[in-house]
């Protein structure tokens, strides 16, 4: 056990700093003292947390929303938690065990349950994940429903709200939030307070979700190597023009690179980059595939991407550039923060494949191009719809038909192929490519399309 240890702001928060925390483009935090901070989101939320570090791990605490919560009562919560540190006691667990020792009765409202359920997730949370969760069910779902007992809500109720969410148009959304009313009811099932979910009930009532907007990707190889020619050679840093290239490779989703850790990557021995790594592997852990796919618990799996000997050339490349405790691919000075989100796709676009090519695009390429390939070389085999199968499990798609231990057969199957696939797709996309190894140059001489 031990308590916050790291560099203290300058000068502490004030009045006149926390007035002036206003929205920006991007989330950001206001440090304070003790790991105390004030986060703010794009959308103008403001919330106190505390980072503290217990057993060996780093951890989070909700403390409450400003200026619902001041300055000086988020002082005197941190302090609270400094001294269950110095007790040998988990704050957060101790905030758990407060919420159990209270008596059930009318007071227990579907926000009371919802802030709950809400700040035992924090801890697993990102802060930007935490912050869209919370503010969506705030605008969303407390005007109508949160001052309600949670064991009085029915059906009707929740459909009712969630009907409004839908009228403006916002019919993901509406989903989204059904989802998290079924945690926050299965929730106070676990305190004893609720039996039924309504949020179960309601699923089928709702409008389905259109099929989304396809985003623009190339499908043609000889475009796809252009790109990679010009993106490669592109006035960027290295870590952008490397992780541009490992997304291409990996065929992966943008967030799922971003935010790669170097203690997901394994099978590579970093002291020999000459040495071939036929068993390199990235394993995405099954807690940001359910936040990334918005899973339930229960569908959550890790997803196992075999590595491309081009994706550990880039690996060897970017490792200097990164902290083996942070990100793969870290943005600006910051080791421990991942590259901006936007960053490769504002570069494509200075290079000129505005809407010809996303960075998500990768995974349309991926699986035309592939698809494409495989029925020429297997039309009409047994061969073809492995492969087919075997695309889809590369992406972390789910087949249509498959029973969850089939799932769990072909995501551990199939392995020597995937990596075989793997390569084919790098061969084939790299060629005419510049050596990994001047991705790291300075500015870099345009290319010709």
């Amino acid at each position: 056990m031990s308590g916050e240890t790291e560099k203290e702001p300058r000068e502490p928060l004030d009045a006149g700093k926390l007035k002036a925390a206003k929205p920006r483009e991007r989330d950001y935090k206001l440090a304070d003292t003790g790991g105390l901070y004030l986060f703010v989101s794009t959308s103008g939320h403001r919330t106190w947390r505390l980072k503290y570090r217990f057993g060996g791990k780093e951890r989070r605490l909700l403390l409450g929303t400003y200026p619902d919560v001041g300055l000086k009562r988020a002082r005197d919560l941190r302090d609270g938690a400094k001294q269950a540190l110095r007790n040998g006691m988990d704050p957060g667990l101790e905030k758990t065990r407060a919420r159990h020792s209270r008596k059930v009765g009318h007071e227990n409202t579907f926000e009371q349950f919802a802030r709950e359920w809400h700040a035992t997730q924090v801890p697993r949370w990102k802060d930007v994940h935490a912050d869209d969760v919370m503010t969506s069910m705030e605008q969303s779902l407390f005007a109508e429903i949160g001052g309600i007992p949670v064991d009085q809500i029915d059906e009707r109720l929740l459909l009712h709200a969630l009907r409004k969410v839908e009228s403006r148009g916002a019919i993901e959304t509406a989903h989204r939030l059904r989802q998290r009313a079924e945690r926050v009811f299965r929730y106070a099932a676990a305190e004893g307070v609720k039996n039924s979910n309504p949020a179960v009930n309601v699923r089928d009532a709702l409008k389905p979700v259109p099929p989304r907007k396809r985003r623009p990707a190339l499908t043609d190889v000889t475009q796809i190597r252009n790109l990679i020619r010009s993106v490669d050679r592109a006035p960027a840093s290295p870590v952008t023009r490397l992780s541009s290239r490992f997304l291409a490779l990996t065929a992966q989703r943008p967030g799922m690179v971003r935010h790669a850790m170097w203690t997901e990557i394994e099978g590579i021995d970093w002291s020999r980059p000459d040495r071939p790594s036929p068993d390199a592997l990235w394993t995405i852990p099954a807690e940001k595939m359910k936040q990334e796919l918005d899973l339930r618990e229960d569908d959550a799996f890790d997803h196992k991407v075999p590595l491309s000997a081009a994706a550990v050339e880039v690996l060897h490349v970017v490792r200097p550039f990164s902290s083996p405790k942070g990100p793969v691919f870290p943005g600006g000075r910051d080791m421990l923060a991942p590259l901006s989100e936007n960053a490769v796709g504002y570069l494509y676009n200075r290079e000129g494949w505005k809407n010809r090519h996303v960075p998500h695009g990768w995974r349309s390429s991926f699986s035309t191009v592939m698809n494409g390939r495989i029925e020429r070389q297997f039309p009409g085999a047994e061969r073809l719809l492995i492969d087919r199968l075997i695309i889809d499990l590369m992406l972390a798609h789910t087949p249509s038909g498959m029973s969850e231990t089939e799932l769990i057969y072909n995501r551990a199957a199939y392995m020597e192929r995937r990596r075989e696939l793997a390569e084919d797709w790098a061969a084939l996309i790299l060629e005419g490519a510049d050596p990994v190894g001047s991705l790291v140059e300075g500015r870099r001489r345009r290319v010709e399309r």
